[in-house]
Formats: C-alpha cells, structure tokens, sequence
C-alpha cells in the first residue's frame, strides 16, 4: 500500500510541475521590457486621409488537386480575379502548399505536373501578376518525392510565380517607408515521401543565411517574416528561428490546416514579443487574410472567399495583436479619425462605427475602400474598450467586426493556452525527449526486474503483486525476455524499414532520422511514431504475455483460461490485443503504400514484428511446463480470486 501511495504522490508532483510549466510559458505573456519604438511618439498621426497606410494579402495551403475537390481551382480562380480586383492588394503571399502532390488514394506521395501547369494557368488567365505582386513561398506538399533541387519533378521552379529555390527578403517601398518581407523557405532537400517531411529543417547554413536577410532590414519601417512552417514545427539551428526574428513584428504561416477544425484560431505570441499568425488553409476553408500597415500600426483580419463586405479597422487596433516595441502604439493616443477599410463588390452604403455600446456615428468615405470619422481618444485612455465597426453594401450583405482596444495601458492579453502550445512548443525535441523517456523507462524496467528478486506470494495477493510477479515470469524466462529486449532495443537504433523513400531511391529510416542518396535528414515527426510504437504495441504486449504467463504459471492453457478470469476480463483482454494487432497490421499496409513493397517485406519494425509477436504469443501458451517450474509451485498452493 505504501508504495503505492508513493507513486501517486511522485505522479502527482510531476502533474504539478508540469502544469506550472505550460502556464508560465503558455499564459504569462512575456514582460513590457522592450524600449518604446523609436518613432512612438512622432507624426505623422493617424488622421482623416489615407497617407501612410497600405495592405496586402496572404493566402496558404492551396492544394490544387487532379483527383479531389473539383470547386478548389475554380474558387481559387474567383480569388485570382474577383477577390483581387475588388481588394486590390499591394502584394500577395501564397505560403506554401500550391499543389497537393498526393496519389489516387491520398496516401501516396507523387508531383503531378497538371496539378502546377492548373495552378501557373490560374494565374496567367486571371493576370494577377500584372495586377499585383504576387510571391508565392514553398511548402512540404511541394517538396514531396524530389531528389534534388535540380530534379525534372522540382516543378515549383517551372510553374510558380517566384521560380527559386531558397529564402529571400522582398522590400516593398513606399514614399513614406520601407517595409521587408522575408520568406523562408524551410523544406527538405531531398524531399522525401509523405510523412517524413511534415517538420522543417534549418541547418546551420540556412540560418546564415537568414541572419544576413535579417540584417537588411534594420532601415525599414517593419519587418514580416513568412513561411509555410509554423516554427513549431522548424528544426532550427542555434540560436533558433524565433530569436532570429525577434526584430520582427509577426510571423505568418499556414501549415496546421487549423487542425482538422478543432483549432480554429492558431495565434499567439513568442517571448520575443513577435506575433505568430497560422492562417487556415485554403484547401477546405477557402480561408484568406487581409492585413494592412497604417502608420506602422500593424493590422489584419482573416476571411472567407466571397464574404462581403471584409472589414479591417486599422486606429485603434487591437490589443491583443498590440506589439510594444515593434510598433509606435504611442500615435494611437495622438491620432484624430478612426480609420477603417471596408471592401465589397457593391457599393457601401453605410459603415457605422460604436464604442463600448455607444455610436459614435457613421465613417466617411474617403478615397477607394477607407473610411474614418473623428475621435477623441483622450476619452478613453483609461482600461479597456471594445470598438465595433456595421458595414453594409447596397446588396444588403452586412459585416459587424470589432475588438478591445487601449490607448495608454500597454498590457498584453493572454492568448488562447491551447494555441499557444501549439505554435511555441518544439514539438520535434518534445517527442525526442518523450521517445527517449519512454525508451529507457522500459528498458530499465526489463533489466531490473530480471536481475531483481521476485516478490514473495502471500495468502490473498494484491493485483499489483501478481503483475509484478508475473512480469518477473516473462523477465526470468529467456524464451521471452531476449526477444522482448532486443526488439525494444531494436526500435531505437535499427533501421525500421529500408525503402524508396524517393522514387528510384532507396533509403533507410530510423527514429533519429533518415539516410537516403548520402544525406541524413534529421529526425522528427519518426520519434512520434517511435513514442506510438512503444506505447501501444511493445509495451501492450508485454503486458499480455506476461498475463499469458500468470495464467499458465496457475495451470491452464488457451482452452481453459476463461473458467478461471471469467469471460468479462478473457474477452476484453484479447479483444484489446486483436486490435493492436490491427492497428500494427493497419501500419504495415500503409507502409506498403506508401514507401513500396520493398520496404513493406524490410521492415523489422513493422512487418517483421507482427509474426515475431505471434511466435511469442503462440510460445506463452504452448509453453512447456518445465521452463516455469519454479514460478508454478510457487504459486501452487497461493489462493487468491
């Protein structure tokens, strides 16, 4: 009893210090250290004209496809043409994914060159290049199954509208500043199959690279980084992608798909105090994101194609988007008008503007989509204010956007713990740290149990004895412990399949990584499969043999087991073994579609463990009784239910 006591009590604080952990790193947000912005305090102020403000667009996860979703190009092609006449934006992002790269049955991993000539004709036909400029960066999709960067299949360089490989920094000039945009391009070269590229890389040379693309831009009004990875899921250098761009006022990207819809909204803030802004896809949203700088101030608001009217209120802007340091939040207080863009294929005929509850009257047309209307912001220097923008067309469509403000308090506003988990963790060094725990947590286990006493049976054992001496059954017993051991050993520093991991070219992975054509790519989401395949079939099966050893250490066999459990423990017991069976079987069939049949029959992991594991299970109850005497008249007259 007391050791069980003290599990709980070590359970217990390691909860405890865990979830201090996530809610220091994920809910305080980081200190006002920073200096004032340099130009805090200085006009030009936000008033009633449309000096010092322009916008631009980001659009990501396109996934042009030949075989699903035939309305994806069409609307991608309104988004080329409608969208972009009635916005008219000064650039716009694609962050990666421009095609979907996937075979008939959405598992496989294969360039389709229709699938880019459909995403270029879109774009030569609707002349978006010549309305706009149009940057479109790399994502994993794009990079799916290509050998090099000069490969045949390397289509990105052929068909989009950038054409190089590589990170670059875009500086968009104004007569009223300079405004960088730097574009990282984190996909893997050579670009294996699906999966193994979901995570990005970014050795040592590239972050070289980067630092001098940031150090370019130490004159510019304000800094964007883009890229299609969320940093949480980039494999960075020292001294990492989120201090490398701490000068920065946000990061866009796409990547998640929103999580399949579970998370909606994936934003927060790195404790360099830069924004990181995940947009949802394209793919199935029809997602899109207007953003616009207006006095430095930075503003954006994500949309759905043919949502009309797009609202962005741009003075006062948000205060949870609010970034000290990065942005002069000081002309807000100094500014005359409220200043909002309203966007819409008809005419607008009314854009009435409220704070706290109370209208303060309808916004004035301007110049194009700006509307703005004076204020006194003196009035509301104090806390928190909700401002809320009623914008209507001559359709009668209507769009009510608004947010908290403040125009003295600085306080930052937590954002969303989940989202923040999400986009700040390293996820990568996480499921290494987590494989590794796991790993030796086992291997220890199975050591020391062989080399350790097993536990005296007294009248009426706990449950937890019996498993513990029936896990000394399997340990103590070489028939089963060296498989057991070297299997687990095996997950760990053998190759778990050797395949084509590039058409045409043979590669071996392993949990730490993969080799294919000389080169070693790094590790990352393969530790979650390692993690996965100890935790829901090594360790499962260990458990059942030794339950298998516990019953024939008492006498019985296969046949007669269930008159002793009982069938509600017997039928559950191997309902749950059956389906880790499948699910091994499951991964064994993806694999073969995958990465080939090569890798499907050299996989000691997968394939070869699913009749290793039946070996085991069929020895356990076929088991001479002579391997087990020892166990078997120790537990002979021990009664017990």
């Amino acid at each position: 009893m007391f050791r069980v006591f003290s599990l709980v009590i070590a359970a217990g604080l390691v909860l405890a210090c865990l979830t201090a952990y996530v809610l220091e790193n994920y809910t305080v947000q980081p200190a006002l250290n920073r200096e004032p912005h340099p130009r805090d305090g200085q006009p030009p102020y936000p008033g009633r004209g449309t000096d010092n403000l322009f916008w631009f667009l980001q659009v990501s996860d396109l996934h042009i496809s030949r075989f699903v979703d035939p309305q994806r190009t069409p609307d991608f092609k309104t988004f080329c043409t409608e969208t972009i006449d009635v916005i008219k934006p000064a650039i716009v992002f694609v962050t990666g994914d421009l095609t979907d790269a996937k075979t008939k049955n959405r598992i496989g991993s294969v360039q389709h060159e229709i699938e880019w000539q459909t995403y270029h004709t879109i774009l030569k036909q609707s002349r978006v290049l010549e309305k706009t400029k149009w940057i479109d960066i790399k994502g994993n999709h794009d990079a799916f199954n290509i050998k090099s960067l000069d490969s045949i299949n390397n289509y990105y360089r052929k068909y989009s509208a950038h054409r190089q490989d590589g990170s670059f920094h875009y500086l968009h000039q104004t007569h009223f500043g300079n405004y960088s945009f730097i574009c990282v391009d984190a996909t893997l070269s050579p670009g294996p199959k699906r999966p193994l590229n979901f995570f990005g890389v970014l050795q040592q040379n590239k972050m070289c690279e980067l630092s001098k693309l940031a150090s370019e831009t130490v004159n510019s009004n304000q800094t964007i980084w883009l890229g299609h990875y969320t940093t949480s899921t980039i494999i960075s250098a020292s001294p990492g992608m989120q201090q490398l761009m701490s000068s920065a006022i946000a990061y866009l990207c796409g990547h998640l798909h929103t999580l399949g819809g579970l998370m909606p909204v994936l934003h927060s803030r790195n404790t360099e105090g830069t924004l990181e802004l995940e947009l949802g896809d394209w793919m199935d949203n029809r997602k899109y994101r207007l953003l616009a700088f207006d006095h430095d101030l930075f503003s954006f608001v994500d949309l759905n194609l043919n949502k009309w009217p797009a609202v962005l209120i741009t003075n006062p802007k948000s205060a949870l988007y609010s970034s000290p340091g990065h942005e002069p939040l000081g002309k807000i207080k100094h500014s005359t008008h409220i200043r909002v863009l309203v966007f819409s294929p008809s005419q607008i005929t009314s854009v009435l503007i409220s704070i706290d509850g109370i209208t303060i009257g309808s916004a004035v047309h301007i110049d194009g989509p700006f509307f703005s209307i004076t204020w006194r912001p003196e009035d509301y220097r104090e806390g928190m204010h909700y401002i809320e923008v009623r914008a209507e067309d001559t359709v009668g469509r209507t769009t009510v956007k608004g947010h908290d403000f403040a125009v003295e308090e600085m306080r930052l506003l937590p954002f969303d713990l989940v989202a923040s988990f999400i986009l700040l963790t390293r996820h990568y060094f996480m499921a290494k740290v987590i494989f590794i725990l796991v790993f030796l947590a086992n291997i220890c286990l199975i050591i020391a149990v062989r080399f350790q006493r097993k536990p005296q049976l007294k009248e009426s054992p706990s449950a937890f004895t019996l498993m513990l001496f029936s896990f000394h059954v399997l340990c103590k017993t070489n028939m089963f412990y060296y498989p057991v051991l070297l299997f687990t050993c095996y997950v760990a520093v053998g190759p778990w399949f050797v395949g084509e991991v590039i058409d045409g070219h043979f590669g071996a992975c392993f949990v730490f990584g993969v080799v294919v054509d000389g080169y070693f790519l790094e590790g990352s989401l393969t530790f979650i499969f390692g993690i996965f395949q100890l935790t829901f079939f090594n360790i499962p099966l260990m458990g059942y043999l030794s339950w298998c050893l516990l019953l024939r250490c008492r006498g019985f066999c296969f046949w007669t087991h269930a008159k002793y459990t009982g069938w509600l423990r017997t039928v559950p017991m191997h309902i749950f073994i059956m389906a880790l069976f499948l699910w091994q079987l499951y991964s064994c069939y993806m694999l073969l579609l995958t990465y080939g049949t090569a890798a499907f029959f050299l996989s000691p992991v997968r394939t070869w463990s699913v009749p290793l594991a039946l070996v085991l299970v069929y020895k356990a109850w076929a088991l001479d009784y002579s391997s087990i005497r020892t166990f078997k008249a120790e537990m002979k007259n021990c009664p017990y239910s």
